[in-house]
């Protein structure tokens, strides 16, 4: 019995070599599986007292079989396995290594990989140079930076957590899911040695403990597996072994299954900044801005290769960069939100939390205070991260636009109409230097600073020269670097601003004092009565908040893209009734009102503009070239209805004139009957064939649209543009009310044409579809 334990060891350790040569081979032998608890099992069957010869026995009877049919190989061993096998333990290849990293995704860290650029430019780095310390490399299109020395990845344009960066070659599959997790670069490297040493020697069955004690076996170049670690030990106080369900390691990124991204192009024709609405999630999965414009972005890069592909062959253009803003969180760590919890009642917690934290945004902005905060941070993100941008790519010659979800887009748009361009900024100075008081020169300025008591402050105007006409442009903070304190200069401007002085200034002065107050339409009717031209119906002010001062703009937009935007509903509530056609954004050029037809936020904004026309929204083309099937399918439906009723009615109709028609000689018949024909011709045409004449061919539609005239505000272009809703969306439109409010970021037509009127404007057109 004790002479057979070390042939026993030896037969064990003969064994466990088979599996290299035998592994992949067609014939009947002991597979993974088999090898993976033989081993155990053989242990535990010596140590309970069981007979070893029975163990070799078996053991000696596999040996035999696997030696006879190594004496009597197949017809087509030639082209087995085993002589793949054989060539590939004399030869080893160093693992090609790849960057991933990682970030936290519903609560789990899931390891993503760069783009092939991206993690060639990593590796080249880490290549370069002994020390990393201090190395950055900028990925995802210049959004990203990697810090090597720290392998750490850091967001450039906004704040967001660091995330982990690992040069990975070595992979187990996960527990709960079949995504591979890479090992750590330490005991990736001790894996690497110990495969390069198996294949070089061509001793395999070797083992591995990693740091958190866990068991890696590679049983050939094909087999590698990976066992969790045992609870507790045994009796003997044994150390791990391999239990449990093993999983599947593999080596080298190629051998995974796992999509890597392709590279953006370097080369940035346009920006574009994306602002959002209310709350801090962006759609229906609570995801960020950030999360969100990364899909915009994603599918313009798809679309660009799908829909501009001439342009991108003769390498005319490059891509589109969407960085998002974000004004949500900085509002709410004013300490807001500690006050509205004091408040808040303890009932339905989690609505209540809602209400707080999105809902109540609305109501922030049309506060005075919060709205002064959220102006300021937009307006001074969105010049941060220009400047930025510009830092970080000196050659870029493109435009700037900007877009705008929901309130976002109100946002923008009040900012928008209170911008100053620096070149009508000379016009307005010889406007408000032709301002004529009635009362002519006795009513001074010192004298309105006797009614307010504040005659010491009469020198101080005098010193700054400033005038009743000047003080009336001067704001809070103009004063303030004055030296005036903080209760004087409130009563001076609303003195000055808010009614009680203006009288006697004519109304283009009145125009300049109404920028920052909402103006109603009587006031508005009142203003204009005064003024001598009889020709003009709107006067030109802003219509922004009221005790607002609005940041600049460091550049001029191209062109401003609203997506299920407020707009019209919140001029309207403001008072506004309509919009002068001759009215332009002082900055920006071009202005899209996108929305989904189902969309409960959006407003249209072309009937303020022609209030006396009724006509439809701008169809936007699905981004496949044509309607979508069940509209072309409901709007045949309608033209067949509408024709068979109106044939039905004209038969009716002249069944009934044939039945009630008097007996006259037989020439006054003809003469009647002629008649009463061409009389029907007119009838059945009333006002509704005009709503099937607007669908009949886009040809059509093309010319009436071109015809409408809605003013300067796009440039002389259609305003509203609506998109086409999906078959399933046409179903139960309440259904699909809030979705269709959040479907923006990764629709296709809405991505398809912002695109479209960016490149436009560089000269660059769309593919053709064939026909």
């Amino acid at each position: 019995m004790n002479n057979s334990s070390p042939d026993l060891f030896s037969s064990k350790v003969q064994y466990s070599a088979q599996p290299q040569m035998y592994g992949n081979s067609a014939r009947r032998i002991p597979n993974s599986q088999d090898l993976a608890y033989k081993m155990p099992d053989d242990h535990s069957s010596s140590d309970e007292g069981q007979p070893p010869e029975n163990t070799m026995s078996a053991e000696g009877r596999q040996q035999e079989q696997l030696s006879q049919s190594d004496l009597s190989p197949s017809s087509n061993s030639s082209s087995s396995f085993e002589i793949i096998d054989m060539d590939a333990a004399s030869l080893y290849e160093p693992v090609s290594p790849h960057w991933f990293y990682c970030k936290i995704i519903d609560s789990k860290e899931t390891w993503i990989p760069f783009n092939a650029e991206d993690s060639h430019r990593l590796e080249e780095a880490y290549g370069s140079e002994k020390d990393c310390n201090g190395k950055v490399v900028p990925t995802d299109g210049g959004r990203y930076d990697v810090h090597l020395g720290e392998r750490m990845r850091y967001a450039v344009y906004w704040d967001e957590i660091a995330s982990e960066v690992r040069r990975c070659t070595w992979f187990y599959k996960g527990d709960k899911d079949n995504k591979y997790v890479p090992y750590s670069e330490s005991f990736s490297q001790q894996l690497e040695e110990t495969y390069m040493l198996a294949v070089t020697l061509d001793e395999w069955k070797k083992k591995l403990e990693s740091p958190n004690r866990e068991i890696i076996i590679l049983h050939n170049p094909k087999l590698m597996v990976h066992y969790h670690p045992v609870a507790g030990s045994d009796e003997w106080g044994s150390v791990p072994t391999e239990q449990g369900r093993p999983r599947t390691v593999k080596r080298g990124v190629e051998n995974i299954s796992v999509d890597i991204p392709c590279g953006e192009p370097l080369k940035i024709d346009h920006l574009v900044f994306v602002v959002h609405g209310i709350g801090p999630a962006c759609d229906l999965r609570f995801r960020s801005i950030v999360q969100c414009v990364n899909d915009f972005r994603g599918v313009s890069l798809n679309l660009l290769q799908t829909h501009f592909k001439k342009a991108q062959e003769q390498q005319q253009i490059g891509r589109v960069e969407f960085l998002p803003v974000n004004w949500h969180s900085p509002l709410h760590s004013t300490g807001v939100d500690v006050d509205l919890r004091r408040i808040t009642l303890p009932s339905i917690n989690r609505l209540r939390h809602f209400t707080n934290d999105t809902i109540l945004d609305v109501f922030f902005y049309n506060s005075p205070t919060y709205c002064q905060t959220i102006l300021d941070t937009v307006a001074s993100e969105m010049n941060r991260i220009y400047k930025l941008f510009l830092q970080r790519n000196p050659n870029f010659k493109g435009g700037v636009s900007i877009a705008g979800h929901s309130l976002g887009s109100l946002i923008l748009f009040d900012l928008l109409t209170n911008q100053k361009d620096p070149l009508e900024n000379n016009d307005s100075e010889k406007i408000t230097s032709r301002v004529v008081l009635d009362q002519g020169d006795t009513l001074d300025l010192e004298e309105d600073l006797k009614k307010l008591q504040l005659s010491e402050f009469s020198n101080l105007f005098k010193k700054e020269k400033i005038d009743k006409a000047a003080l009336a442009l001067c704001t809070d903070r103009d004063l303030q670097e004055m030296g005036i304190p903080l209760g004087p200069r409130k009563k001076i401007l609303n003195y000055f601003k808010n009614g009680e002085n203006t009288e006697g200034i004519k109304p283009n002065q009145q125009s300049a004092l109404g920028r920052n107050l909402p103006v109603s339409s009587e006031k508005i009717k009142d203003c204009t009565s005064t003024d001598g031209a009889g020709n003009d119906e709107y006067l030109d002010i802003s219509i922004g908040q009221a005790s607002v001062k609005y940041p600049r703009l460091i550049y001029k937009p191209d062109i401003f893209f609203a997506f299920g935007s407020p707009i019209g509903m919140f001029l309207t509530v403001r008072g506004l009734k309509r919009i002068d056609p001759n009215y332009k954004l002082p900055t920006c050029k071009g202005f899209f009102n996108i929305y989904h037809p189902f969309d409960p936020v959006a407003y249209r904004i072309e009937p303020m503009v022609v209030p006396d026309v009724e006509f439809e929204p701008m169809l936007i083309p699905h981004h496949k070239g044509r309607k979508r099937m069940h509209l072309e399918l409901r709007e045949g439906l309608t033209r067949m209805s509408m024709d068979l009723k109106n044939n039905v009615l004209s038969s009716l109709r002249m069944a009934w004139k044939s039945f009630t028609r008097a007996p006259y000689p037989a020439l006054q018949a003809t003469e009647t009957a002629a008649a009463e024909e061409a009389e029907p011709e007119p009838e059945p045409v009333p006002e509704k064939p005009s709503d099937v004449q607007a669908g009949d061919s886009p040809v059509a539609d093309k010319e009436e649209a071109a015809s409408i005239n809605v003013g300067m505000l796009n440039g002389g272009q259609r305003i509203d543009y609506v998109l086409q809703e999906k078959p399933i969306e046409s179903f139960n439109e309440y259904l699909f009310a809030l979705q269709s409010h959040l479907c923006y970021w990764e629709s296709e037509d809405t991505v398809l044409l912002v695109l479209k009127e960016i490149y436009q404007t560089q000269g660059i057109f769309m593919d053709q579809p064939a026909q």
